[in-house]
């Protein structure tokens, strides 16, 4: 049993369905959390459009449930035994951190393959049923626990928290697909997709020594693929020459059709936003072998490719307006209100500050 004086106070905001209200729940936890965890004080969490998935009932989930998944934090607690992060540097309170999306056991043979991030027993953090037994799953509360398995990586002094927040989700996520591709010096990178993704995809490959094309049908979204270092933005790929590399962020049927139409011989196709259900698309065999092409999915990512994402970000956040892609947050009583932003708005993310009042 702990002290009461070991306890902290903590609020969260719980999804209970859809079209119902958010509850704000009040409670405590303990300041030290149990072997091998760590207890995170979030600083700052944006809205993702899984999260909106959900919320809109077009995602299966559990309800009720602690959403969010994106976030940067400051470490109040640490569990017995320590925790490392990624590069090894051990975990110490007071540092800011960002954590990957989920927690493996490191033992399982899909863990032992080197697929930690498709573990037998994977617990994603904004995705499990909550309980008041482990309230603290998620992104939109003051607090999240951090469980044993989960990548963790420290986030450069210098590193905003509206850049480092979309770090654990959609940064890792492009550095799994820019990691799949292969690399990107001189290749002709095809993007389908420039929303928070595809934007972020831009930017790395243009970083990298890529030549890039974007495609959106959204004009304002082209505009802003050229500020991310995008050659050239267009409103179909059909527009779009040969590629060596193809990247979807779309998970548009016609979208990743074309991707897997321009590939040139040896070319790369990664597929990272079909994530839902849809009509098949069609596959030339003989054009695949003939091609020696290749045809990759990506679904979560490696703790690698989380390290990856914030030394990227802390190297490049300044070349390319990453901190204007997450709008001015928004308190954690006023959730709805962020949801509803996220909705209609016109940036990529919407962010919850859950301290401010």
């Amino acid at each position: 049993m702990n002290d009461s004086t070991d306890l902290i106070p903590v609020r969260l905001a719980r999804w209970e369905g859809v079209d119902k209200p958010f509850s704000l729940l009040d409670g405590a936890t303990p300041r030290t959390p149990g072997d091998g965890e760590l207890l995170v004080r979030i600083d700052l969490a944006t809205i993702c459009g899984s999260d909106l998935h959900t919320v809109e009932g077009r995602r299966p989930s559990p309800v009720p449930a602690l959403l969010g998944h994106e976030q940067v934090g400051t470490v109040v607690g640490v569990g017995a035994g320590g925790v490392r992060c990624v590069d090894g540097t051990p975990v110490e309170e007071g540092m800011r951190v960002v954590w990957s999306v989920a927690a493996s056991c490191g033992r399982c043979e899909r863990c032992e393959r080197g697929l930690p991030h498709k573990c037998l027993s994977l617990r994603k953090y904004g995705h499990e049923p909550w309980s008041p037994l482990a309230p603290l799953n998620g992104g939109f509360a003051t607090h999240c626990l951090v469980l044993p398995g989960t990548a963790v990586v420290a986030v450069p002094a210098g590193l905003p928290d509206t850049v480092a927040s979309p770090a654990s989700c959609a940064t890792a996520t492009v550095a799994a697909a820019l990691a799949a591709a292969g690399e990107p010096a001189g290749q002709r990178v095809l993007i389908t997709g420039a929303g928070m993704l595809g934007l972020t995809a831009a930017a790395m490959a243009a970083a990298a020594g890529a030549r890039v094309s974007a495609v959106d049908p959204d004009p304002a979204r082209r505009a802003e693929a050229l500020r991310f270092g995008a050659n050239a933005a267009f409103d179909t790929a059909e527009e779009v020459g040969e590629a060596d590399v193809a990247l979807d962020f779309s998970g548009r049927p016609a979208a990743v059709q074309r991707c897997l139409d321009s590939l040139a011989v040896g070319g790369r196709a990664v597929l990272v936003g079909s994530v839902s259900p849809g009509p098949a698309v069609a596959l030339d065999p003989e054009r695949l072998v003939r091609g020696l092409h290749t045809v990759i999915g990506v679904h979560n990512y490696r703790p690698d490719d989380l390290d990856t994402a914030v030394r990227f970000l802390a190297a490049h956040h300044e070349t390319y307006p990453f901190a204007s892609l997450v709008a001015a947050a928004h308190p954690l009583e006023r959730i709805e209100d962020a949801v509803e932003a996220a909705r209609t708005g016109t940036a990529p993310r919407q962010a919850l500050a859950p301290h401010s009042r």
